[in-house]
């Protein structure tokens, strides 16, 4: 009986050590700069692409939540990218606030949940899917903030 014992009790704790050291994520660090600029992601809903670095500017395009672009250069709050990758691509002026410029990834690879806040017992907000990827807007120690559709959420490291 001693025996089943210590063999349950061991198997537990290989099964408890296992799953501490388990990978939950993949981080993806910055790509850096490339051949035409850093890549970039857009964090709003939808964002106006421009002619010139200005509200009032003519649009060229509008980008949706999730797309990549290429930012050649920054200036008062303004980036100037490409959209895609040929020549043909449209380029214009976004504002900075709404992009995420050469940021680290966090891919899932299992189910992640997604909390309001730094804590486990925060609300949760989302659970990440198996291959989810988001972009990582601040390392905070154990904690992650990640960018969720125009908003913002932690995901323990």
């Amino acid at each position: 009986m001693k025996k089943n014992i210590r063999i349950l009790i061991l198997a537990l704790l290989v099964l408890a050590l296992g799953s501490a050291a388990a990978v939950h994520a993949e981080i993806i660090p910055p790509y850096g700069e490339g051949q035409i600029g850093l890549t970039s992601v857009v964090l709003c809903e939808q964002l106006t692409l421009r002619r010139e670095p200005s509200t009032s500017a003519k649009t060229v395009e509008t980008l949706m939540y999730g797309s990549l672009i290429n930012v050649m250069k920054q200036e008062n709050g303004w980036a100037y990218c490409v959209f895609g990758d040929s020549e043909e691509s449209p380029a214009g002026w976004v504002k900075t606030d709404y992009i995420a410029v050469d940021p680290a990834w966090y891919m899932a690879v299992s189910a992640t949940p997604v909390y309001a806040w730094n804590d486990a017992a925060a609300p949760k907000v989302a659970l990440l899917d198996t291959g989810t990827r988001l972009p990582i807007l601040k390392d905070d120690g154990d904690w992650l903030v990640v960018s969720l559709r125009g908003a913002s959420g932690w995901i323990r490291k």
